[in-house]
């Protein structure tokens, strides 16, 4: 298949990335809200609607800046808030919570390898419909794949770090809850020196490629 633009990548790219942290951030909201915790259903973030999750710093102008100037996204949306002490048991009600959304991107990968394989099909006969939708199942894999992987770190404030604490005797547990902001600046500064990009990539590529195997086995 033919190589893309700057431009037709981007416009590929944007409802994967869209969907991605919509249904990342519902997934919180609803597992929330299964849990005892009404507080992303009271803001309205239970909506499948993007502009309540879209964050015009983190979903749009990094972004943008990052694919055309380094040649990669990474953005983030506005969390959903959740109430931990709404929780039936809040610790480990806030474990599943956290899960909740690399699950749903992983859920969705799955998704987009039924897109890609529609597109290799589709390539053939319709050429100009099966191509964008061959690449928007393609970057949707990688996208999701990412997302879960690194928000699996068990980084402040990162969903892992909230499975941990969950693990971790209570006293310990409690205490990650108070880092997050210096573990956001960890975060930028691994992504800054390249580090994350070696902590993750090889999850990522195991991921990915079993994504990819699944397409490849589909379209025999």
């Amino acid at each position: 298949m033919p190589e893309l633009t700057d431009i037709q990548r981007l416009a590929v790219m944007a409802l994967p990335i869209l969907l991605a942290i919509t249904l990342h951030e519902v997934a919180h909201g609803w597992a929330a809200l299964r849990f005892g915790d009404t507080t992303a259903q009271s803001q309205g973030r239970l909506s499948l609607n993007p502009l309540r999750h879209v964050d015009p710093i983190g979903t749009v102008l990094v972004p943008l800046v990052l694919f055309f100037t380094a040649g990669f996204i990474f953005g983030w949306a506005k969390p959903v808030s959740v109430s931990m002490y709404r929780l039936r048991q809040p610790r480990r009600d806030m474990a599943f919570v956290a899960l909740a959304g690399p699950g749903a991107n992983l859920l969705m990968a799955l998704g987009w390898v039924l897109m890609m394989v529609l597109g290799a099909v589709l390539s053939h006969t319709l050429p100009m419909l099966g191509q964008p939708l061959f690449f928007m199942g393609h970057d949707g894999i990688i996208i999701n794949v990412v997302l879960a992987v690194l928000n699996l770190l068990p980084l402040p404030p990162l969903d892992g770090s909230r499975v941990l604490a969950a693990l971790l005797p209570a006293r310990y547990g409690a205490a990650m809850y108070r880092f997050d902001q210096i573990g956001l600046l960890v975060l930028v500064l691994l992504m800054a020196t390249g580090m994350l990009g070696r902590i993750i990539d090889p999850m990522i590529n195991l991921v990915t490629h079993f994504f990819y195997w699944l397409v490849l086995n589909l379209l025999r």
